[in-house]
């Protein structure tokens, strides 16, 4: 039996390039997103389209649209990009950042997880920005606040979750040419799925928590 994947954020950038990714390995690819868009919909994938995962009755949905499905793989990498400086902070923006970008994974992880199992991963596509070591020119306040709280989520699910056999990664992509960045980057998204897919694969119980670059760096917090 093939074992199935929900990606968030599935419709553009490494979202769309990860539907990809694990459709050539062999999974049943559940594609999670607001708008399906033009490319989505043509992949042999599972579009569950409607889903803001910064919205709790959102979340509830997903959560009914897979009731009965057995999650082996859950990416989240739905995010949004921040710039905030200091002296002109949006904290509206900051507040709507760390919710998308934090909050949402571990709200989605946490509506999934009876889904899960001994032997299920879970991904939380994060960014060095959220290294509080790595930090060496300051700004982006939001982003950085946000992936930095999320590096925490996932450390602490990892030691959550290991008494039920689920192990979790934490990975920065690289910097990748998306549209979140304007187009802007030094790897395509599917480079990003490629290389993440691996260190997925090297996920286990020994590693879980662990902060990685996609080309298997270990990165430091």
């Amino acid at each position: 039996m093939s074992p199935n994947v929900v990606i968030t954020g599935a419709n553009r950038g490494i979202g769309l390039a990860f539907c990809k990714r694990y459709l050539e390995l062999g999974y049943n690819v559940y594609a999670v997103c607001r708008q399906a868009g033009s490319e989505l919909p043509n992949l042999d994938v599972i579009v569950i389209e409607g889903i803001d995962v910064s919205q709790p009755e959102d979340v509830e949905k997903l959560k009914g649209a897979l009731h009965d499905i057995p999650v082996d793989l859950l990416i989240n990498n739905a995010g949004i990009w921040g710039k905030e400086s200091l002296g002109s902070i949006d904290y509206d923006n900051v507040q709507k950042v760390i919710s998308v970008n934090a909050l949402a994974p571990l709200r989605v992880t946490e509506a999934l997880l009876t889904n899960m199992g001994t032997g299920s991963k879970i991904a939380l596509i994060t960014s060095r920005m959220g290294s509080i070591e790595d930090n060496t020119s300051g700004n982006g306040y939001d982003y950085r606040m946000s992936k930095a709280a999320l590096n925490m989520a996932g450390k602490t699910l990892a030691l959550d979750l290991a008494e039920e056999g689920i192990a979790v990664g934490i990975y920065h992509p690289g910097f990748v040419q998306t549209d979140m960045v304007g187009g802007m980057g030094d790897i395509p998204p599917e480079t990003a799925a490629e290389r993440i897919s691996e260190r997925i694969k090297e996920l286990n119980q020994n590693n879980s928590g662990s902060f990685w670059h996609s080309n298997g760096e270990l990165l430091p917090w």
